[in-house]
């Protein structure tokens, strides 16, 4: 029986992990330059963490989690989602104790049971930043623009804001009896989740994917939580806003947004682009680290889908990440030259050079085709000639300039000629 990958995951060959790796490289840059520092959490935690964190009305606590008892009865999950394992972290190691906020980031695997498509997966993968510490309305401002600001650097098209406040404690329960008092009459006619959730938590109504139910919405004109703010959400909301416009973040307002997740409050958003899902997204989460066992300490984070950026920037015709490419292609034209090739090899990988030589026994020809597949910049060619005069011959695969430069000083020179290269974009005169 032939033993494939399960079902909603993906192998990361060569030629693929590269546009991954460029993606990270741009993530961590980005979160750096503001000042985030990474975490990393555990792929998988107590189930009680998701089930008091993420909400037991959302469609990931009921329906997608990978849940099961370990071997001493504890019921254990991995991770769907980042937000709860950092808060987690935050309060077990006390780095609220620090006096100042807690700027985190992170990138790591996820998993979710859903039907696998285009961009989604089952074990995906996610990059995210939390800020625990504050609720001033310019730190929302700042996390929206640093989730926009990665999208564009990785070179996704057409971005937009959509903007929502889901409200608070306060304002919520106003919201929760106008819902109840306009959906009690048709709750048969909601699917069994919402009837669920309009006990419990009637705003994630806006969030079934169900179309009757959001008709049901529509008929009997079900009022939006974005109209019942208190006066402090709605002073918030309106401060982010104008940070947003300050920034020159474009952004819509959206007033059926609540996103999938039970602890949001206030602030919430998504980022999108014209004929695609939600690319990535976030929200403020002033009560999750209390309900974590914490002290009071507001938050605010997003997530966005590696997956699914990578995903989208194909389907809009833009590619991430060089190819496999070498600065030294080390070529042996005769047997005796093996040892000495081995030896310059090394040194030129000792200057932080990529390169590489044939282990395979082929022929001059064969290596040089070897070389152009691995994209290399310059050949180094060692056989009995050069032996005999101490010089490597040192050809330019771009330019077929070739130079005799002797093997004490051969690393010193491909060092400077790459990065010459390098500096001119690729090419030299």
């Amino acid at each position: 029986m032939d033993i494939q990958r399960p079902r909603g995951t993906a192998d990361l060959l060569p030629g693929t992990v590269e546009s991954w790796q460029a993606l990270e490289e741009t993530v961590r840059e980005t979160f750096d330059t503001a000042n985030y520092q990474e975490i990393r959490t555990p792929i998988f935690e107590h189930t009680e963490l998701f089930e008091r964190g993420v909400g037991d009305t959302t469609d990931i606590v009921s329906k997608e989690m990978y849940t099961f008892l370990d071997r001493g009865d504890r019921s254990i999950t991995l991770r769907p989602e980042g937000t709860a394992g950092a808060v987690r972290a935050f309060v077990e190691n006390k780095l609220y104790g620090t006096g100042s906020i807690s700027k985190l980031f992170y990138i790591g695997p996820m998993f979710r049971y859903e039907k696998p498509q285009k961009g989604r997966f089952r074990q995906f993968h996610q990059y995210g930043a939390e800020v625990l510490g504050t609720e001033e309305p310019a730190i929302d401002a700042e996390v929206i623009q640093l989730n926009l600001t990665i999208l564009r650097r990785l070179g996704l098209k057409d971005l937009k804001v959509e903007l929502n406040s889901v409200g608070c404690p306060v304002c919520r329960p106003k919201h929760k009896a106008e819902m109840l008092a306009k959906l009690e009459p048709r709750r048969h006619d909601l699917c069994k989740e919402c009837q669920e959730r309009l006990d419990k938590n009637p705003l994630r109504i806006f969030d079934c994917k169900n179309e009757s139910c959001q008709a049901i919405l529509r008929e009997v004109g079900a009022p939006y939580i974005s109209d019942v703010l208190c006066e402090e959400c709605e002073t918030h909301f309106q401060a982010v806003q104008e940070y947003l416009r300050a920034m020159d973040v474009p952004f819509v307002l959206q007033k059926d947004l609540v996103r999938g997740l039970d602890y949001y409050t206030r602030t919430a958003w998504e980022v999108t682009s014209p004929g695609f899902t939600t690319i990535a997204g976030g929200g403020r989460y002033n009560g999750l680290v209390e309900q974590v066992g914490g002290p009071p300490t507001p938050g605010i984070g997003f997530g966005g889908g590696v997956e699914r950026a990578l995903w989208v920037l194909q389907e809009q015709g833009g590619s991430l990440g060089e190819g496999h490419q070498l600065d030294v292609f080390v070529a042996v034209a005769d047997k005796d030259a093996d040892r000495t090739a081995m030896v310059v090899l090394n040194s030129i990988r000792g200057r932080g050079l990529k390169s590489d030589r044939d282990y395979q026994g082929r022929g001059l020809k064969s290596q040089f085709k070897l070389a152009d597949r691995m994209k290399a910049k310059y050949a180094v060619i060692l056989g009995e000639a050069e032996l005999a005069s101490g010089k490597a011959t040192v050809k330019d695969l771009e330019t077929g300039v070739q130079e005799q430069i002797g093997f004490a000083a051969l690393a010193d020179y491909i060092e400077q000629h790459v990065a010459e290269k390098m500096a001119s974009g690729g090419k030299q005169e």
